[in-house]
């Protein structure tokens, strides 16, 4: 498959791996890349710049394929700049950002050969991205996991319009798990996909509980909630116990120091890490409900291109 992205990237597919706090290090980055796709690392879930860099020796230890950093900038207001430093002087050929004004990011790039994509939930920030100089954005509608836009936009709606909006090549997230998502994202003008949940639910995904991915193939779009919505940070996760407390005492009114103890990394890590379900939370978007196991990452890729070539043979007839 060849797209822009594929080009900016040098990938074979045009498909990324997401952020995915907590989870994304050198086996899931690895493997996603050896797969054609771009893997990824999570900067701002690890606890030094050193760290960072030793996870991306690791990577490199594992594939001589392209693969990113991503900056979650908003994380707990922790300052990232030492952190992109480690990710510029260890050459990466690839950050992408969310969460928060990439601005300062694009400036402490300026005058490297450093590819910039920009995670965007609405039009207006997808154009803003690209003033800023960003060579892709990637678009999630509200079925995503994680970190959702304000508004409750889903992902056929809002890629067409932003397709729309900009010049540089539009990447879709959010309700995308298969080669048919692939398909459907490429038909509404994108030019490539970004999955999170659905690499959650993969053997390289070491760092996940089993129990956390048994949840992924169990349950179905219905069982997802969006919490946080009080805070102006609405995002998916798995409802549960958990999550019911956090929505109740948002209903109530709570503030973000009464919250705080409930919607931290600490109580998201009790749950993705340990499996427990009763003192914590995990992030997932509406595509478990298409999520019926836990391949590899490879068997994964290959199941989606079959299906693309299936999708694109059905074309051929119409």
């Amino acid at each position: 498959m060849k797209t822009r992205v594929t080009d900016l990237l040098e990938t074979k597919y045009p498909i990324i791996q997401g952020g995915l706090a907590y989870l994304a290090y050198s086996d899931l980055a690895a493997a996603v890349s050896n797969a054609g796709g771009l893997g990824q690392i999570t900067a701002m879930s690890l606890a030094t710049p050193e760290e960072l860099r030793s996870e991306i020796h690791k990577v490199r230890e594992k594939t001589s394929k392209p693969f990113g950093v991503n900056f979650a900038i908003g994380q707990h207001g922790r300052p990232f700049r030492d952190m992109l430093e480690v990710a510029i002087e260890e050459g990466v050929s690839v950050v992408s950002m969310t969460g928060g004004n990439p601005a300062p990011i694009f400036e402490q790039l300026r005058g490297t050969n450093v590819k910039k994509i920009v995670l965007v939930a609405a039009k207006r920030q997808a154009v803003k991205a690209e003033e800023l100089g960003a060579d892709a954005v990637m678009v999630v509608g509200q079925e995503g996991g994680g970190h959702l836009g304000r508004n409750d936009t889903s992902t056929l709606v809002l890629i067409p319009q932003v397709v729309d909006a900009v010049s540089i090549p539009v990447i879709a997230s959010g309700g995308i798990g298969d080669g048919r998502g692939l398909m459907a994202a490429l038909a509404l003008g994108a030019e490539g996909i970004e999955m999170g949940t659905r690499f959650v639910a993969t053997k390289e995904c070491v760092h996940a509980h089993q129990a956390y991915k048994q949840k992924l193939v169990d349950l179905t779009e219905n069982d997802t909630v969006v919490i946080k919505r009080s805070l102006g940070a609405p995002a998916r996760a798995l409802k549960n116990g958990w999550t019911d407390q956090i929505i109740s005492m948002e209903e109530r009114g709570a503030t973000f120091e009464t919250l705080k103890e409930y919607i931290s990394g600490e109580a998201n890590k009790r749950f993705i890490y340990q499996g427990a379900e009763s003192e914590g939370f995990g992030w997932a978007g509406q595509v478990v409900g298409l999520i019926n196991d836990i391949p590899t990452v490879s068997e994964l890729f290959e199941r989606m291109i079959i299906e693309v070539n299936e999708i694109q043979n059905k074309w051929k007839q119409l």
